[in-house]
């Protein structure tokens, strides 16, 4: 079942820039600070890999890859987490979901594209 929610993915230029949103509307999220968050990426042929994590505490992790590139952060009162993407290039490339650690909750994803 999906339990989360992502927005913002389109086709993007390389070097340009996108936000991600996603939104923690149902029931089992009526609490949301307790939540390990993170987002995760999905090229056709690829493994999904982790892009980002943000725990309840607000601790961050980000892949090699996107260091100094990609911002996660959160914001608690609207349920939400977002994943800002700056200097974007092809390898980004790929549907990007947002996961729940604790509840092992997932959205449906949302696409990017950065044409080479």
């Amino acid at each position: 079942q999906v339990r989360l929610v992502e927005s913002g993915g389109e086709l993007v230029k390389a070097g340009g820039s996108l936000r991600l949103s996603c939104r923690a509307p149902t029931a089992i999220f009526s609490t949301f600070a307790p939540f390990d968050m993170a987002w995760y990426r999905q090229a056709p042929g690829n493994q999904r890999e982790l892009v980002a994590r943000i725990t309840s505490d607000r601790r961050i992790n980000y892949a090699d890859s996107v260091k100094g590139r990609f911002t996660i952060s959160r914001d608690n009162s609207r349920k939400a987490v977002y994943l800002q993407m700056n200097n974007l290039k092809p390898e980004d490339t790929g549907t990007y979901y947002c996961h729940a650690e604790q509840t092992n909750s997932w959205g449906q994803g949302t696409q990017v594209t950065v044409p080479s």
